[in-house]
């Protein structure tokens, strides 16, 4: 672990670790109150304000999203600034990406409803459980379809054009061009030509 500009430590791997009681846990709490303060004017719009949302969530992550991003609300976020979005990436209802660590979508991503994708987490070990937050980031690859109900956990990369079953929990990295599925998820299958219509 090093010690990065703002006293977070941060692992190799991008772990990321901040401590109760500390100004780094003081400035996450204070973006967090600025997200909330986002997403719920998100929530109040339609499909047809696509262009207003994209505008908030350019907001809300701190960087411009593209055009062809689409996202139908509600929304949640506990922080925002960690969310980074490729091209053609589609987030449908009532998804969640609490990005204590970074999530990463990339181009012509997909999430279905009802999807959770959890970067943050906290110690296993009773006397540590309230004593720090541990953020493992999470890179979802280009091409990916993650179904409905999915949720991921952080420290996951989920390799290009794979696809995550309605229901899955996924706890370890996805090959490219995989069907995965259940909790925890496993490869079902590998994906290819022979699944178009």
């Amino acid at each position: 672990m090093k010690l990065k500009e703002n006293n977070e430590m941060l692992s190799d791997d991008g772990t990321k670790i901040i401590h109760r009681g500390t100004l780094e846990m003081d400035a996450f709490v204070a973006n967090t109150k600025r997200a909330m303060a986002i997403t719920p004017t998100i929530n109040r719009l339609t499909f047809d304000d696509a262009d207003e949302i994209r505008v908030l969530f350019s907001e809300l992550t701190g960087r411009k999203v593209d055009d062809s991003f689409l996202l139908i609300p509600p929304f949640y976020t506990a922080y925002g600034l960690e969310i980074r979005v490729g091209k053609r990436v589609f987030i449908n209802q009532n998804c969640t990406l609490y990005d204590f660590a970074e999530i990463s979508l990339g181009d012509d991503v997909m999430i279905g409803p009802n999807v959770s994708i959890i970067s943050a987490g906290h110690p296993v070990a009773p006397s540590d459980r309230c004593t720090y937050v541990v953020g493992k980031p999470i890179v979802i690859e280009r091409n990916v379809w993650i179904a409905a109900g999915a949720t991921i956990i952080g420290g996951v990369t989920v390799g290009e054009n794979s696809v995550v079953a309605a229901g899955s929990v996924v706890t370890k990295d996805v090959p490219p061009n995989t069907l995965v599925g259940g909790n925890p998820a496993r490869v079902i299958r590998s994906v290819g030509a022979s699944d178009r219509i």
